[in-house]
């Protein structure tokens, strides 16, 4: 609350053309709090206040600013003042900009930038998209093992400033081969006159260039890390990737399999800023795949047709089995794509997880049809047979869901397919053509129809 009027008391000083008061109080900001005001503002006044930061914050307040706002910002400032920028900000921050930026845009950008910075860049944007070496950073602190730990000091003072983190610092040797891994209580718990080989770490945890990004987030889950070293195929040192950058991923990640649970193809921009026709068009495909396989379930209706005209209350359960199955195999698919996620089920325990889900069916199918069966007897008496036939349904359709519900997104992982996309419409669609198949079929046997 206090937030907010602090920026509104932003808004008032810049609509008022106060500048000089804005300028003052602007410094007692966060960056983030900074840039989540000038995305408020319209291009022109984003300009304005960006030209009022000191020189040591605008780098960062312009990395936490969308992209459309970036674009902007790099077409109103001269070529050194866009120099200072680029300089200024970590190789990581640049690249996922560029990534983003128009291609006239960042041949500006390139040409800005000192023939150094111009190299790493280019050298990282080569890596595949959403792989370990695009994510990673360039800014570690980087220490010999003949080194002593007074010479370690020296090194993180003279040139930790422009790392993005200094905490763990990776030992190499000559050719940049990735040898150990000390931390800062390292260094601060031994002698000056200690060699940092004789206290690194030699077990490191590492990613390739070439490794997906989801991969290297488990190993952060995993053995919550800070910051993860990334080297390439020789071995060698390329970079790291810090723990914030894990967290975009994280966040990337889980909106992605948000949206293929929910049968829409993901998209990369925020809702408000993607356009109607591309939210349509997401969302289009997977409508039509569901439209198209529901018409098995009509298929199946219209086989059983003569059924209906014999016994037309048959026809009223058919929804009660259908949305029972398709909430039931939602439950199972949600816990397994969700213990798949976090490294919590393998398609190795494919097994142990069909079981596991079938006993739980059978307990959950069993009272269920129990007490259906209770309240059918109560509705239509004399009618015992069509309530045994309903319950035996309904018993067999959840225990069905939820097997299938089970395996599909572990299906989905050993064909190396998104398990999410195996989610709750199509497991619906599946279990809604099976059930209603076993209901008939039972009917036929037990009403003799």
């Amino acid at each position: 609350m206090q937030e907010n009027l602090r920026l509104e008391e932003l808004s008032e000083l810049l609509n008022s053309r106060q500048l000089r008061k804005l300028k003052e109080v602007l410094t007692e900001f966060n960056e983030m709090d900074v840039a989540a005001f000038m995305e408020e503002q319209d291009a022109e006044k984003t300009v304005l206040v960006f030209r009022m930061l000191p020189k040591e914050t605008a780098s960062e307040v312009f990395a936490f600013l969308e992209v459309e706002k970036q674009e902007y910002i790099i077409n109103s400032i001269t070529d050194h003042e866009l120099k200072t920028i680029i300089e200024d900000l970590y190789v990581d921050d640049v690249v996922d900009m560029l990534e983003e930026l128009p291609a006239t845009v960042v041949k500006r950008v390139l040409q800005s930038a000192a023939p150094d910075t111009r190299k790493l860049i280019n050298q990282f944007l080569k890596y595949p998209e959403n792989s370990a070496g695009s994510i990673m950073t360039a800014e570690y602190a980087g220490l010999k093992k003949d080194m002593t730990v007074e010479q370690a000091f020296d090194y993180i003072r003279k040139h930790g400033v422009d790392k993005e983190t200094i905490y763990t610092c990776y030992v190499m040797n000559s050719k940049r081969m990735l040898e150990g891994v000390v931390t800062v209580k390292d260094l601060l718990m031994n002698p000056y006159e200690r060699l940092i080989g004789d206290i690194m770490d030699t077990n490191v945890i590492k990613a390739v260039t070439t490794e997906d990004q989801e991969e290297v987030a488990s190993r952060f889950r995993k053995y919550d890390l800070l910051s993860l070293p990334v080297v390439d195929h020789e071995d060698r040192l390329v970079g790291i990737v810090t723990v914030d950058d894990v967290v975009d991923v994280i966040e990337q990640e889980a909106t992605e399999d948000f949206e293929k649970m929910a049968a829409m193809l993901p998209s990369e921009k925020p809702y408000l800023k993607t356009s109607v026709f591309q939210l349509a068009k997401n969302r289009i495909v997977w409508l039509l795949v569901l439209m198209l396989s529901s018409m098995i379930t009509g298929g199946i209706l219209a086989k059983y047709e003569k059924a209906f005209a014999v016994i037309p209350l048959l026809v009223t359960f058919i929804p009660m089995l259908t949305d029972t199955g398709g909430n039931a195999g939602s439950q199972s698919s949600t816990m397994i794509i969700r213990g798949m996620a976090v490294g919590e089920i393998h398609t190795r325990d494919i097994f142990r997880v069909v079981w596991k889900e079938l006993k739980v069916a059978i307990l959950v199918g069993f009272v269920l049809g129990m007490v259906n069966y209770i309240r059918l007897i109560i509705l239509y008496p004399g009618q015992e047979m069509l309530c045994l036939t309903v319950m035996l349904s309904l018993i067999a359709t959840v225990i069905l869901a939820k097997t299938i519900g089970a395996m599909l997104p572990i299906g989905a992982k050993v064909f190396h397919m998104d398990p999410a996309i195996m989610a709750a419409p199509l497991i619906t669609t599946i279990v809604d053509a099976i059930s209603l198949v076993i209901y008939f079929q039972l009917a036929c046997s037990l009403l003799q129809l």
